[in-house]
């Protein structure tokens, strides 16, 4: 299969499978839309890296992998759906009479963001929360170009930003339109605070209930 020597693993696949699908894991039965593997590239690679393992249900069961299709699937979607495009490295594995396990690897982007192109001629960037690829809020986007831009940053903070970091301090975790409120100054100006402070890793970007909420960062960052 497109020279990829499978190799025995079928305990190693279940081992994999028990762990569920979570933040570095997803299972794909069948691979039929380019740009949707992109979104799930594009996640794994704007947090921690990962693995799609091609050829299992939802449930865990092992169905095999189809043909050829599923891996040059993969690869277009790294290649020509995702900016910058990414490398996936391949593994097969046989798994007796189920047929073969695809596993497929994303490493952690050294420059973020990933975006992925979209149907709407739109970029968007997606991180991954627990088994799922969420859309990453504008501003954390930002930070990440900021960053990426390799700006000589300088810890000195201006009222803005030190009204932040209070307010995050006083309520552990915030919206960002609600901070947006709560400051007396343009939305402008604490967008840019906001995008600063994420940029020096004093605040985190962090999804719950639905929602992106802004926190003092931890120690080690993400």
């Amino acid at each position: 299969m497109k020279d990829i020597k499978a190799i025995r693993g079928r305990a190693y696949i279940l081992d994999l499978i028990a762990e569920g699908e979570h933040v570095r894991q997803d299972f794909k039965f069948a691979i039929s839309d380019a740009r949707k593997i992109a979104r799930s590239i594009s996640a794994f690679a704007n947090r921690e890296g990962g693995a799609l393992l091609v050829g299992v249900k939802d449930n865990g069961t092992i169905a095999g992998v189809r043909n050829e299709e599923d891996i040059f699937m993969i690869e277009q979607a790294a290649e020509m759906y995702c900016s910058p495009p990414q490398q996936v490295e391949f593994q097969a594995y046989k798994t007796g009479e189920t047929g073969i396990v695809i596993r497929a690897v994303v490493a952690k982007a050294d420059c973020r963001p990933v975006m992925v192109k979209e149907a709407d001629k739109t970029m968007k960037a997606y991180y991954r929360v627990a088994d799922e690829n969420i859309v990453a809020h504008p501003l954390m986007v930002r930070a990440w170009e900021r960053r990426a831009q390799e700006i000589a940053e300088s810890f000195s903070l201006d009222g803005v930003e030190s009204q932040l970091l209070k307010l995050l301090n006083e309520c552990e975790s915030v919206r960002a339109d609600d901070l947006i409120l709560r400051i007396a100054a343009s939305r402008r100006t604490v967008e840019n605070a906001i995008v600063r402070l994420a940029a020096l890793g004093l605040v985190d970007f962090i999804h719950q209930s639905d929602a992106w909420v802004l926190r003092i960062a931890d120690v080690e960052g993400d």
